[in-house]
């Protein structure tokens, strides 16, 4: 069984967790399917918008595809839940992802 089909399998027991929903979003993109892997990161993060580690990836995916502003804005999003959960590293990650696109 391929990745994708066993993080699906998992996901239909628990359909609302957030790690099975990022792992799936990565081998997506891994393929290049940034259409169903943009779902799957905006589908965690309206459910659970404090996995701060899925705001990196979903920014790159939104540069990837020239959707600038919405890439700014989901870096922005992510700064700002980085910092209340107190995670300095996936702050400083945003924050030179926005930087480097922003600068």
């Amino acid at each position: 069984m391929d990745r994708i089909a066993q993080l699906k399998q998992f996901l239909e027991s628990s359909p609302n967790d957030s790690f099975l929903k990022h792992a799936l979003a990565l081998e997506y993109i891994k393929l290049g399917d940034d259409i169903t892997a943009r779902k799957l990161f905006e589908e965690l993060l309206a459910h659970e918008p404090g996995y701060t580690g899925s705001y990196y990836h979903l920014g790159k995916l939104l540069e990837r595809v020239g959707d600038t502003q919405a890439a700014i804005s989901t870096y922005e999003k992510g700064m700002t839940m980085a910092k209340a959960a107190n995670e300095r590293h996936t702050y400083n990650e945003l924050q030179s992802a926005y930087e480097d696109l922003v600068y």
